[in-house]
């Protein structure tokens, strides 16, 4: 399985450094120390973590991430469902939450699963916007 430092951790959920080591100082998510003594996040129980801030279970104190890649989300993956021609799989990317219909042949050959990084890539010829 595998493992992501604080700092990965943070870029993946699209905050700051300081608020995922607050977080995890706080053990609202599990660490673990490898040889070298820094901490790590399994990627499993980061997966599961990413969902519950992607819900609005943040503390508020999230820096709001500024990329120019409009249509680039790296995140996580959080679910991966496989029929027998086709797969689904989930990536939560900080607050984003983003669904692709694929096949299973591609999810096999990219070997995705769940507590994995990723990057969702998202073209579209109509896209809607909200004023805020």
């Amino acid at each position: 399985m595998q493992s992501y430092t604080i700092g990965q951790a943070a870029r993946l959920l699209g905050v700051s450094t300081d608020t995922a080591r607050r977080w995890a100082d706080a053990g609202r998510v599990a660490t673990h120390r490898d040889d070298g003594g820094r901490r790590l996040i399994d990627g499993r129980d980061l997966a599961a973590f990413s969902i519950e801030v992607g819900q609005g279970g943040g503390n508020g104190d999230e820096e709001v991430p500024y990329s120019s890649a409009r249509n680039a989300f790296p995140g996580i993956v959080t679910a991966v469902k496989l029929g027998d021609v086709a797969a689904q799989v989930e990536i939560q990317a900080g607050p984003h939450r983003l669904v692709s219909l694929l096949t299973r042949e591609a999810v096999e050959e990219l070997g995705l699963e769940v507590g994995m990084q990723a990057t969702a890539r998202v073209k579209s010829t109509s896209v809607h916007i909200d004023r805020l």
